[in-house]
This record gives C-alpha cells, structure tokens and sequence, in this order.
C-alpha cells in the first residue's frame, strides 16, 4: 500500500535560533527555506511516495509546499509536535496510505536512496522503519506501517521512545543508519559537519545557497550533544 510523507515545518523566519551566534536572522531564513525545498523536491522525486503532507503554522512554508506540490495542513499556534503528527496521521490514513514516512524539515542531504531504502526495508507490517541523528537520541526519520500504529515522541530521547513504542505494538523494528540522514543542522557544531563532508567531495550543496556564509565565524570544535 501507498506511503504518505509527513513533514513538520516549524515557522521559517524563527528557525535555527540556536545558530544566532554564528548566522545572521537572513542566513537562518535561508537556510531553513533551502533544506525544506530540498525535502520536498527529494520526496516528490522519490517513486516509493504517494504524496506529501506539510503540516506547519507558517503560511510562508505552506505557500512553499503547496508551489512544489504537497498537500498541507495549517496548524495553530499553540500546537505541539506530536499531536499535531498524530492529526496528519489519521489524515493520511482516511486517504488510503499504507504507511506514514515522517521526515524532518532541516535534513540537508536526504536522497532518494534514502527514501528508497526506508521504503524498502519497512515494506511490511506492523513496523516502523526508524533513522537516527548523529547522536542516536533524536529520530531523523520514521517510517510506520500501518499508520497510526503508534504514538510519536519527537523531542528528548525520541529513537528509543519510538523503539519502546513499536515492541509494545509487537511491530518489527527496523533501523536505517545513514550518514546523510544523520546529519540535520540545529546547532553550529552541525555546520561544521556539514562542511567536513562538504569538504570531503559527497555532498555540495549549502555553499551554493549560501556563498555570504564565511567559515571563519564556525566553530571548529565539537562537543554538542544535541
């Protein structure tokens, strides 16, 4: 059966506020515009996607979504994640998907191998397909058949959250590792992932959004946790 994306949009002109001290209000704008266009063209490229639903308070990012061709739901300002996740999951399942695929906004090098494999890999149910962050705390991706098989736990602690949940719906747990999925970019040792595998040849493709960005102004030193 079809599988549906769900992507939650946080409101673009307040995002990445934990990289102020090292990008400018523009530059966050930018930003996380560019990694939600990227999202959204891998997820309309990649055959395994049904359709794709953004779910966001931002009217800007809901105009962006629905120029690219999502379908969207406009959410209230006092809305939280996870319930608001939940809603878009009975959404999708009314419209006949088999599986939910939620994914991130700020997933800078998701492919179409990615989605795929989730794809792939999380082909029967009751499962979940799951991708961590670099960290292994956060969920970078989850894929869930049938939807609405659980609750999500986005936030603290999420990938064991979802892991715990699946057991206790007796589903599969599947987990992916790959590198362009664990990187996401909240937080300026994040940017300086990024420009080690940019640097490295694999991935190009925020120096080309942008060129105003100077290196000097990154830490060059990790030790966030996320």
């Amino acid at each position: 059966m079809s599988i549906w994306a769900i992507v939650p949009v946080k409101p673009l002109r307040r995002a990445k506020t934990r990289l102020a001290n090292v990008l400018t209000p523009e530059q966050r704008y930018q930003l996380a515009e560019m990694m939600l266009r990227q999202v959204l063209a891998v997820l309309d490229s990649a055959p395994q996607i049904a359709g794709t639903l953004v779910i966001s308070r931002d009217t800007e990012a809901l105009a962006i979504a629905r120029d690219m061709g999502a379908r969207t739901i406009q959410e209230s300002s006092n809305s939280d994640l996870n319930p608001a996740l939940n809603r878009a999951t009975e959404v999708i399942r009314v419209w006949g998907a088999g599986a939910a695929l939620v994914i991130p906004a700020d997933l800078p090098f998701v492919n179409k191998s990615d989605i795929a494999a989730l794809a792939s890999i999380g082909r029967y149910g009751p499962c979940i397909a799951i991708a961590s962050d670099v960290y292994q705390v956060g969920t970078n991706a989850l894929l869930v058949r049938p939807p609405g098989l659980l609750k999500y736990y986005f936030g603290d602690n999420s990938f064991d959250l979802h892991i715990e949940a699946a057991k206790r719906a007796n589903a599969e747990v599947y987990t992916y590792d790959s590198e362009s999925l664990r990187i996401d970019i909240d937080v300026p040792d994040d940017l300086v992932r990024y420009n080690e595998l940019v640097d490295s040849g694999e991935f190009s493709l925020l120096t080309r959004m942008l060129p105003e960005l100077s290196r000097s102004d990154m830490p060059t030193t990790g030790g966030s946790n996320g």
